[in-house]
């Protein structure tokens, strides 16, 4: 019984674990999606091209999975990912989370390039 109970507490206490583990893996892939929209926006000479966005995604552990662009806007969605430890009473293994997000970014004339991101969310895409 006391066994029992120890193993019971023990698998409680991974589980919280791994849900901490995943949570911060989450908060992680949306700092990651606030600086891919900065990267962006950052690019010089108004709308990267599709091969840019690519590669500032991927610096940002993404990948692009849409670019549409058309008079004075270009919006793109990226797949985030990130890796977090999950334990078991049979060792550790590592797990991944991803998250998409899509950024539409329009020319202003005062500002230049402005860009607004969704919030994260699951997906299945790509």
């Amino acid at each position: 019984m006391i066994a029992t109970l120890a193993l019971m507490f023990m698998g409680h206490r991974q589980e919280r674990a791994n849900e901490r583990n995943e949570a911060e893996a989450i908060n992680r892939t949306a700092v990651l999606a606030r600086s891919y929209v900065r990267d962006v926006l950052a690019a010089p000479a108004g709308f990267p091209g599709r091969e840019a966005v690519r590669g500032i995604a991927e610096r940002h552990d993404g990948r692009l999975v849409s670019y549409v662009r058309s008079e004075g806007s270009l919006t793109t969605t990226v797949k985030f990912f990130g890796r977090y430890e999950d334990t078991s009473m049979f060792g550790v293994s590592h797990s991944w989370v991803h998250r998409c997000c899509s950024a539409v970014f329009r020319e202003d004339a005062a500002d230049g390039l402005r860009g607004k991101a969704t919030r994260l969310e699951k997906c299945d895409v790509g």
